[in-house]
């Protein structure tokens, strides 16, 4: 009969290393693949191949037509949310004039009461007559002591007797921001970029996608190498050959245009709704084996 191993040991009063691995206990890698990360040549909010490209001064690569309707939404609702804004501006002032006529009137009925004796004189602007034309607490409706019975009760239960919560809209703000890096974003601000695509016949020949180099070192541009774009003509380079032209001389490879330090702008790389690309980030999931179920609390992922 063969011997109980580590593995089959079930009888124990702890959890051996093993049986904490079938739990899941640990760290937990997983390597992500080529489709999973997005390319460097697609549109940050539709990801597919953009077409007119534009990019903001922090490198986040955008679809002319889909960063300016992005853009022209964001307007909108910023002309939503400040005429919102402006109805319960109005509406709160409204509440306060009459909140203060109200008070009024009551100090006017008060000083009127002490001045005419214990009978109220009522006018009947204010108060209505019943059918026999009576004044005062016999002419209030029966309703009128049940809603304030209801108002005051402590019956939080009753769905009659839940108080409002009033819904307090917040001054917007009136800038637009980015969408993928959140940060102000004005449309002149935006500038075009041009790759420069790759005119080899035998690559036309093997690839129907488009594929592009760096106009100085002829390197065909991956998601691995860094991008840096020109903000004053938007030629895009490999970024060794920025830092080792551009930077040095002041002056595009392409155009010969001039450009300075500040024109340098590095494009963004693809990531994914894991992790940011170029960022050492590390997904941790640990797990409390407790006593009873072996289930325990779960501690989110982390950044490292």
């Amino acid at each position: 009969m063969p011997q109980r191993h580590s593995k089959n040991n079930n009888d124990l009063a702890f959890f051996t290393y093993d049986e904490k691995r079938k739990l899941g206990y640990g760290t937990q890698k997983e390597r992500l693949g080529k489709d999973s990360i997005k390319p460097f040549d697609a549109c940050s909010l539709c990801l597919k191949p953009f077409i007119d490209p534009m990019s903001c001064q922090k490198g986040h690569v955008f679809c002319k037509e889909c960063i300016l309707e992005c853009l022209l939404a964001q307007k909108k609702d910023i002309q939503r949310r400040l005429a919102a804004h402006a109805t319960q501006q109005k509406q709160e002032k409204d509440e306060e004039e009459e909140r203060l006529i109200l008070q009024k009137a009551k100090e006017l009925e008060a000083f009127d009461q002490q001045n005419h004796g214990a009978v109220p004189q009522y006018s009947d602007r204010n108060y209505s007559r019943d059918k026999n034309g009576f004044h005062g607490a016999n002419s209030v409706k029966v309703t009128s002591y049940e809603e304030e019975a209801l108002r005051t009760m402590k019956a939080f239960w009753l769905p009659s007797a839940t108080p409002d919560a009033p819904v307090k809209v917040e001054v917007p703000s009136t800038s637009t921001v980015c969408p993928e890096g959140n940060e102000k974003l004005k449309l002149k601000t935006l500038f075009p970029i041009y790759f420069t695509e790759d005119n080899c016949e035998q690559k036309k020949a093997k690839s129907l996608d488009k594929t592009y180099i760096c106009p100085s070192c002829k390197v065909t541009l991956t998601n691995t190498m860094s991008l840096v774009a020109l903000s004053s003509c938007g030629h895009v380079f490999c970024k060794k050959c920025a830092d080792r032209f551009m930077a040095v001389d002041k002056v595009c490879l392409v155009c010969n245009k001039g450009c300075k330090e500040r024109n340098l702008v590095n494009l963004g790389k693809g990531g994914t709704g894991f992790a940011g690309h170029g960022d050492h980030l590390e997904a941790r999931d640990f797990k409390h084996l407790g006593s009873g179920s072996g289930l325990g609390l779960v501690r989110p992922a982390t950044k490292t």
